[in-house]
């Protein structure tokens, strides 16, 4: 069984990766990592479905232990994506989707060099001004930077990222994301074993 993809997606602030996301996942076949925490787990959630609940000294061992590709903590809690969550999706022959920030996403590269990187944007600067606006919840000077920001974010994708998926449309956006998983797998390079496998069978019918 051929191993799953490691796939990237990554876009500034406003871009709509989430809505991108849950688009795709409505018909597509990528899984998604179960990301580790320290929260406390809810009522209606299930350890390991949800999430790894992990205790604070759990967390910091598996930073000491290298287990981690990324993590953060955010109101008092570490949230990350562990390496064995990556594994086990690709190892089962399924894709995986991590939507991380441009400069995790070079780590992710570092870690997995085979990985799609896929970066999104909006078809302008002015709608990405504006979805970051109607949110309600960014002063101007706020828009400024999350824009400021774009502007690099732009800069290192050029260099590092292997596809654009204009996100203008929701579903078409979705769709295209979809397309570029597709044509990967029919990547050559995804198909070496296979094509060696099939010159085999061929030569071994003239013998």
């Amino acid at each position: 069984m051929s191993k799953g993809l490691v796939i990237v997606l990554s876009g500034p602030a406003g871009s709509g990766k989430d809505t991108l996301l849950n688009r795709y996942f409505k018909f597509g076949s990528a899984k998604k990592t179960v990301s580790a925490t320290t929260r406390p787990m809810r009522h209606n959630e299930t350890d390991g479905r949800d999430y790894h609940f992990f205790t604070r000294e759990r967390f910091e061992q598996a930073i000491k232990a290298g287990e981690l590709l990324e993590y953060t903590e955010y109101a008092g809690n570490y949230y990350g994506t562990l390496y064995s969550e990556i594994n086990r999706i690709t190892a089962a022959g399924d894709d995986v989707i991590l939507k991380i920030e441009v400069e995790g996403g070079q780590n992710v590269k570092k870690r997995f060099p085979g990985a799609v990187m896929v970066f999104t944007f909006p078809p302008n600067a002015d709608i990405l001004a504006s979805r970051l606006k109607s949110r309600g919840t960014e002063d101007e000077e706020t828009v400024k930077r999350r824009l400021a920001a774009a502007e690099k974010e732009i800069e290192i994708a050029k260099k590092t990222y292997d596809y654009l998926v204009i996100n203008d449309d929701a579903d078409d956006a979705a769709k295209n994301f979809a397309d570029i998983i597709t044509a990967r797998h029919a990547a050559m390079s995804e198909n070496i074993d296979f094509m060696n496998e099939v010159r085999d069978d061929v030569k071994n019918h003239f013998i």
